[in-house]
């Protein structure tokens, strides 16, 4: 069942839908990932950085007060929050700055929505010596500033992109705009398993450490692999590079889950997988998008930044449709409960995203024997999200009275 990629696609997905102009730098970053990834010397900085500057392994924590509290099958929780820069898109975002600065270019360009692989991809140049310009959309620099603070930090320019929903499907359309015009010194790192190919493959590989490392630690608890992987889903990157290792293991069920917003309308959802989406091209790929019947994209909401995102990834489109990989959603007041169960029960602050993943183990556990595992990806640190995990929970107006009281402070220094 693990798709080989064979003429660019994953079954009928993925491709490379780009104009003419772009097709020499798609077919240098084939060539070069595909040398690169088999060079002995490559691997070995990259491991070094995976080892010395991400922090790899992350842990693999058994959840046992969550466990008793819910009943049924143990949880045990992937706790990629605890890499560098708070969650597993330093894994992508490291090895291709690595790629970039071993095909000479000099400065790279990112799309980002949460945030979190624009302030990896900040981080990553800072740390090769690259320059770096990260795309993101107007209102999620407004609901992620803290992400934007730290980017800016790392010596980023953060550009703002103001037209179309002015969130991640409209950043990744501004990244692209500026590729083609300066593709000669520039490198353009693509947060997700998404795009034009070789993209997606690009990604997983990069990602792929989170499913090897958790086959190994699970290994270590339960000597078998576990019942169930449960990851969100987005454009991917966390998901498939979590259940990458554990595709040809058809006994372990895979789960992903989308962004179930606040409703089933049109813009309050970003479930793609779930009936919404039909399939389409967009943004240099083939796979399925929540979008009109001309093909233009429609707007979505999630609570989480990085899930509101109209598509998804070619190979997790086509692991889909062969039924390896199951589609959930979580509603946003889902979101929140899980969120606040797990911060309560095991002392983590998960990040949105990976809070939609923690929803759906909450309800599933319950209905599953004792003697069965669930692996949770918390894909990242919640950290980032305090601005909107803050209006959501509960604080008898103790945080809205901070703000109120830190502006006047802040005026007054």
């Amino acid at each position: 069942m693990k798709e080989k990629r064979t003429s660019k696609y994953f079954g009928e997905y993925g491709g490379s839908y780009v104009p003419e102009e772009l097709r020499p730098a798609l077919e240098e970053l084939d060539e070069c990932f595909n040398s690169y990834i088999r060079d002995a010397r490559f691997l070995s900085e990259l491991f070094q950085l995976q080892r010395d500057f991400i922090g790899r392994p992350t842990p693999l924590l058994y959840a046992e007060n969550a466990t008793k509290a819910l009943g049924g099958a143990k949880i045990y929780l992937k706790l990629e929050g605890l890499a560098n820069t708070g969650a597993h898109k330093i894994n992508n975002a490291i090895g291709q700055a690595l790629l970039a600065k071993r095909m000479n270019k000099k400065r790279v360009i990112a799309e980002t929505g949460a945030g979190q692989h624009g302030m990896a991809t900040a981080c990553a140049c800072a740390k090769m010596g690259l320059e770096c310009s990260v795309f993101m959309g107007e209102i999620d620099v407004a609901r992620q500033r803290p992400n934007v603070f730290w980017m800016e930090i790392f010596g980023a320019e953060v550009i703002q992109v103001k037209q179309g929903t002015k969130t991640l499907t409209d950043a990744v359309d501004a990244a692209f705009d500026e590729w083609m015009k300066c593709y000669d010194n520039t490198y353009y790192c693509i947060g997700s398993a998404l795009g034009p190919s070789p993209y997606p493959d690009i990604v997983r590989e990069f990602q792929s450490i989170i499913g090897r490392e958790t086959r190994k630690q699970f290994y270590e608890f339960e000597g078998r692999v576990p019942d169930v992987m449960i990851a969100c889903v987005g454009g991917g990157s966390n998901s498939i590079g979590f259940f990458n290792d554990f595709i040809d293991d058809t006994n372990v069920r895979l789960i992903a889950v989308e962004g179930g917003g606040r409703g089933n309308a049109t813009g309050e959802h970003a479930a793609r997988m779930n009936g919404s989406g039909s399939v389409g091209i967009n943004q240099g790929y083939k796979s399925y998008f929540i979008q009109d019947n001309d093909g233009h994209l429609l707007p979505t909401h999630s609570i989480s930044a990085g899930l509101d995102y109209a598509g998804i990834g070619p190979q997790i489109a086509y692991l889909g449709d062969n039924n390896r990989i199951e589609f959930l959603k979580a509603m946003d007041t889902d979101v929140i409960e899980a969120f606040n169960f797990f911060a309560k029960h095991e002392g983590i602050i998960p990040a949105l995203e990976s809070s939609h993943a923690l929803s759906a183990a909450m309800k599933l556990a319950p209905s599953m024997d004792k003697d069965q595992s669930i692996i949770v990806n918390v894909s990242g640190r919640g950290d980032k999200d305090i601005f909107i995990t803050s209006a959501a929970v509960n604080t008898n107006g103790k945080w809205l009275n901070f703000l109120k009281e830190e502006i006047v402070r802040l005026e007054r220094s």
